[in-house]
Formats: structure tokens, C-alpha cells, sequence
């Protein structure tokens, strides 16, 4: 079966967030189920660099894209499929932001072009190869289900949601250079109030809506989760499937990770604890050491853990941080930088694993979270995380609750409601915990044995595509 994926990121070629490692990811774990994937991406300049025996089989130029060309190659082991229009890709910056850290302006023309050129592959015109299905990745390629549809197409499309909070907003002025029917600009269309909506585009259009966790399918059901977009999905609930991610276990294992002192069993993980503390400064301590490697914001909670530390600190426990985003939660976070906290501001891949590795627990205290990954690479590396009850965060991580310990399968803990105070409490049970070594022990190996790759969800992926062609 031959897959077309639509994404506007893919690892490990270009990241800013879990969008890119699933795309990276899932044609790996697809092909020895007899799916051949090509993943369609936007000819940015690094990806661009990165192609290998790149040859075009599309050029020309088409209403909603302009001149450009569709390059066939592979990279990073990935066969791709490459949008190259130097007027939308080639620039400086970001896949989404400008220099300057804002979005560029064109970000609706942008990945319309890209939507577009998903219609022209299906059409045929992709140098002999012609996809069964076409999976699209957020709303950067959400207008891709609504072209393929309205051209009169019999390959389906299904739509994976990572995050709803982003939606690919415009203003209706743009329905003719996006190439939107103006008779679509409804309601029941493309319109969400008073603007267009790729990602609304695309839920209405796809034939089958997936999102990375079940948790995360039933919560963007209600008002509070859907963004404003709950009644369409509570609408198409039949369509909609919540499909669990998975990690890479060719780059996320402690076994063979080469950024770490490699470790098979949770006594292995000392030496890593050692070298964490020392590269960021921090005592010895008879605590936790917890690790936090997320963008700083809201949505993630790191607001929440500011004020739930002392808990952690008076027992103890330590923070070792590394991330950014809102200036004020830099600051703050930077401000508290000592013996027992450690700060790093920005993003380095290679330090990511080597805290991973060196934490005793990963926290992830986020409001929402569609999946998350970094309590997947903790479970992996025997790491506890430390998680709020929502989204896939409840549905991977197993609380160390009475219930939990007893049978014995609990693999870290969580915290409901999603406040300061129940964090706190978290974060002083895990220090409970930590000081009974046996236990912690048993915790550990408990998360290390617990499945996070792909095998499972790459299965219903399969059977999902395999339905929906015999469907038409």
C-alpha cells in the first residue's frame, strides 16, 4: 500500500516540536507491515541540503502553489517527496517564524502551496508514483483533504491532529489566493469565525480524523478541550480514532544511546546522574533529581511548577531545566538558578538524553497534552515522570496509587486537578517514594519494561489505511 504523508516538519531533518518525530518515525514503523510511505515536505533549505539523488517529477507552475518543482530523493533514510518554491520555503528563519521570532505573514499561501502539491501527486503526476491513501499532519496540510475532495478524488485522506490550539487561521480576504470556493466560506466549511480554518478545512473534508492518544480524542469533544471545534468533531465522532504515539527506539534507547553512559538495567543510570549534576552545577543531594525538558509556557504548565518547587526543594530534590519560550517563565526560571536548580535556556538535542538519562524523574505537568513524549523517553530510561491527568499523559503513565504499587504495575504518578497545589503533592510523593529504595527500584525497571515504540500503534495505522481502500 503506498501512503502519501503531508507534514510541514519531519526529524530529524526539521523539529520544532512531536509533529516532526512522528513523521520522522512512522514510515519506519509502517514498512514491515507492507507500507511504502513518502512523506511530502516543503522544500525548505536544510531539507533542500539534505537530498539525495533528488530528481523532478513535477514542474511547472499551478493556482495555489505558483513555479516550483516536486522532487523525489531520499534523506535521513527517508524516501521524500519535496516541495521546492523558493517563494514560499527559501528564507531565513523558522518552517513557521521569521528571524525576528514572528510568523511570517504568508504562512496561509505557504503550506496551501504544499496542500496543493499533495493534489498534484494525487493526481498522478508524481514521477510514476501514485499514493493509495493520503495522511495529513495538522492544519499545515489541512487544505489538502478539502483540494483532494473537491477535485473529485477516490484516494481518501485522513487527518491526524497534534495539537488543536493551532489552526492555521486567515483572513476570509484569502479564500481566492488559498483557492477556497467561496460557496465553502460556511459554517458547516472552511469558516470559523469569520476567518478560514486550514485545520477546520480539514477535519470536515478527510474521510477519517486520527489524533496521537484515546484521551486526547474524547477531550477534544468537549468545550473545554476542542478549541472551538468540539461540535465539528462531536460531529464526526465516528470518524474519529485516537491513535497512541510512539518513540523511536533506534534513537531513544538507553542501551545504545550514544549521547549517554549506557545503561540496560535502573543501576546503570548512577553514573548519568553523576555527570548530570556536575554539567549543571548542582550538590549532592538526598532527593530526586528532576528533569524538565519542554517549551516554556502555559499550556505546559511550567507556571504551575514555579510554584509547586519549594515542595521539591525543601525535601531535598532538585530541578534540572532545559527549554524556552515565554520570556517572563525564562526569567523566572533563570532567577532561581543555584546549588539546587539548574537552568538552561534554549533547545540541545544531545543534552536532552543526557538529562533523560541522569534524571530520577522527567516532570510534565502540562494543562493539555494531545501525547507528549518526553514521559515516553522517561519511561524508556527508567525515569519516572511525573505527569497531570489529561490527554495521552493518562493513558502512558501507570500511578503509583495503592492499587498501582499492590499489583505491582504503577510506572510514575499523576496529578489531577491540574493546580499548584496538586502538583505540589505529587512532587512531595515522589520524594516519599524515592526514599525507599526498593520500591523506587521496582518503579523503575516497571517503566523501562513498559512498551512505548511504535509496533502497536503502527498496526492500527495499517489496519486504518487497509479499511479505508477497500471502503472506496
Amino acid at each position: 500500500m503506498r501512503v502519501l504523508s503531508v507534514a510541514s516538519e519531519c526529524a530529524p531533518l526539521v523539529k520544532t516540536g512531536g509533529l516532526a518525530d512522528v513523521a520522522g518515525a512512522l514510515p519506519g514503523a509502517l514498512a514491515p507491515l507492507g507500507v511504502e510511505m513518502r512523506t511530502l515536505l516543503p522544500g525548505y533549505p536544510a531539507v533542500i541540503a539534505a537530498l539525495e539523488g533528488a530528481e523532478p517529477v513535477w514542474a511547472g507552475e499551478a493556482p495555489g502553489l505558483g513555479a516550483g518543482r516536486i522532487l523525489s530523493g531520499r534523506a535521513a533514510g527517508l524516501d521524500l517527496m519535496v516541495l521546492e518554491a523558493p517563494q514560499h520555503f527559501d528564507r531565513a528563519g523558522g518552517p513557521y517564524l521569521g528571524p525576528d521570532g514572528t510568523d511570517w505573514p504568508d504562512n496561509p499561501e505557504r503550506f496551501a502551496a504544499l496542500s496543493r502539491a499533495a493534489g498534484i501527486i494525487v493526481d498522478g503526476e508524481g514521477g510514476g508514483w501514485q499514493p493509495d491513501i493520503v495522511h495529513c499532519h495538522d492544519w499545515q496540510a489541512g487544505l489538502a483533504p478539502y483540494h483532494i475532495a473537491r477535485a473529485g478524488h477516490v484516494v481518501p485522506t485522513v487527518m491526524t491532529i497534534h495539537n488543536i490550539a493551532f489552526q492555521g487561521l486567515a483572513p476570509a480576504a484569502k479564500l481566492t489566493a488559498l483557492r477556497i470556493d467561496k460557496a465553502d466560506f460556511t459554517r458547516e466549511g472552511v469558516e470559523y469565525w469569520g476567518q478560514v480554518s486550514a485545520l477546520k478545512a480539514g477535519l470536515v473534508f478527510a474521510d477519517h480524523l486520527t489524533t496521537v492518544s484515546p484521551g486526547y480524542a474524547r477531550e477534544l469533544m468537549t468545550p473545554d478541550f476542542g478549541m472551538g471545534l468540539d461540535g465539528v468533531l462531536r460531529a464526526r465522532a465516528d470518524a474519529l480514532s485516537g491513535i497512541l504515539n510512539g518513540i523511536d527506539e533506534t534513537v531513544w534507547d538507553p542501551a545504545t544511546d550514544t549521547e549517554i553512559k549506557r545503561y540496560r538495567t535502573p543501576r546503570g543510570k548512577a553514573p548519568n546522574t553523576a555527570r548530570l549534576r556536575a554539567e549543571f552545577g548542582l550538590r549532592d543531594a538526598a532527593g530526586p533529581l528532576c528533569v524538565v525538558v519542554s517549551r516554556l509556557t502555559e499550556q505546559k504548565g511550567l507556571d504551575l511548577l514555579l510554584e509547586a518547587l519549594p515542595a521539591l526543594l525543601d525535601r531535598g530534590g532538585q530541578l534540572a531545566l532545559l527549554g524556552a519560550g515565554d520570556p517572563g517563565l525564562e526569567h523566572a526560571f533563570t532567577a532561581l538558578a543555584g546549588p539546587d536548580v539548574g537552568v538552561r535556556i534554549g533547545y540541545d538535542e544531545a543534552l536532552s538524553h543526557r538529562m533523560i538519562a541522569g534524571g530520577d524523574a522527567i516532570l510534565v505537568p502540562s494543562r493539555f497534552e494531545p501525547c507528549g513524549l518526553t514521559q515516553l523517553y522517561g519511561l524508556k530510561y527508567g525515569t519516572l515522570p511525573v505527569v497531570a491527568l489529561t490527554g495521552g499523559l493518562a493513558d502512558t503513565v501507570i500511578p503509583a496509587t495503592p492499587a498501582g504499587l499492590a499489583r505491582p504495575v504503577a510506572t510514575g504518578l499523576q496529578f489531577h486537578p491540574v493546580t499548584a497545589q496538586a502538583l505540589a503533592d505529587a512532587l512531595i510523593r515522589l520524594c516519599e517514594l524515592y526514599a525507599r529504595p526498593e520500591l523506587w527500584s521496582k518503579l523503575q525497571r516497571n517503566a523501562m519494561a513498559h512498551p512505548v515504540g511504535w509496533d502497536g500503534s503502527a498496526a492500527e495505522y495499517a489496519a486504518l489505511y487497509e479499511r479505508l481502500v477497500r471502503s472506496r
